[in-house]
C-alpha cells in the first residue's frame, strides 16, 4: 500500500487511462515489465509486441532504431487520424530494480521517439506503472518524470523521508549522474 493510494488503486487509474485512450482510437500495447528479469527479456517482449524485424539486434541501439521506425512510419496506421500508439508498461519498478540502467535508457528512447513521431504528426505515448512509491528516474528526454495527478503526493506515498537531489532525482539510483 502507498499511504493512501493502494496498488489496486494505481492499477485502476492505469486501466481508466488506457480505456480512455482506446475509446479514442489509440492502439494500446500492454507489456508486463515485472516479467523482465534481464535486459534480454525486455528486448524479446518489445520485439514481439511491436513486431520488430527478424534482424532486430536485441540491444538498446537496435531498440532505438526499431522503435523509431514503428513510431514514425508504421505499426499503427490503422488508428484514426489524431490517435496513435500507446505503450503501457506495468510493474516497471521490478525491471528498474533488476536492470536500472536499461530501464532509464528505455524511457529516454521512448521519449525521444515520441517527440520525433510528433514532428511527423503521429503520436506515441508511454504509460509507466510502478508499485514502488520511492522509485525515481532521471530526466527522460530532458523532462522530469512526473506522477499521475490521480495519485497522492510524495508525503502520502511514504516517500517523503527521502530528499530529492537538486535535479529531482534520487541520490542512490545508479543511473543518475
Amino acid at each position: 500500500m502507498h499511504g493512501s493510494t493502494s496498488v489496486e488503486e494505481l492499477f485502476r487509474l492505469l486501466t481508466q487511462a488506457t480505456e480512455r485512450l482506446e475509446s479514442r482510437g489509440f492502439r494500446v500495447i500492454r507489456l508486463d515489465a515485472g516479467q523482465w528479469n534481464t535486459e534480454r527479456d525486455m528486448h524479446r517482449a518489445m520485439a514481439t509486441a511491436l513486431d520488430f524485424p527478424d534482424c532486430y539486434g536485441h540491444n538498446l541501439d537496435a531498440f532505438n532504431d526499431c522503435l523509431g521506425d514503428v513510431a514514425c512510419y508504421g505499426g499503427y496506421d490503422d488508428a484514426p487520424e489524431g490517435a496513435g500508439l500507446v505503450l503501457v508498461l506495468s510493474r516497471y519498478d521490478r525491471f528498474a530494480t533488476t536492470c536500472p540502467r536499461a530501464a532509464q535508457v528505455v524511457l529516454d528512447i521512448i521519449a525521444a521517439r515520441a517527440r520525433q513521431a510528433a514532428e511527423l504528426r503521429r503520436r506515441l505515448i508511454c504509460l509507466v506503472q510502478s508499485s514502488d512509491p520511492r522509485i525515481r528516474f532521471g530526466s527522460v528526454g530532458a523532462m522530469p518524470v512526473l506522477w499521475n495527478n490521480g495519485e497522492r503526493p510524495d508525503a502520502y506515498r511514504g516517500a517523503s523521508d527521502r530528499e530529492p537531489s537538486p535535479r529531482g532525482q534520487s541520490e542512490d539510483r545508479p543511473w543518475t549522474a
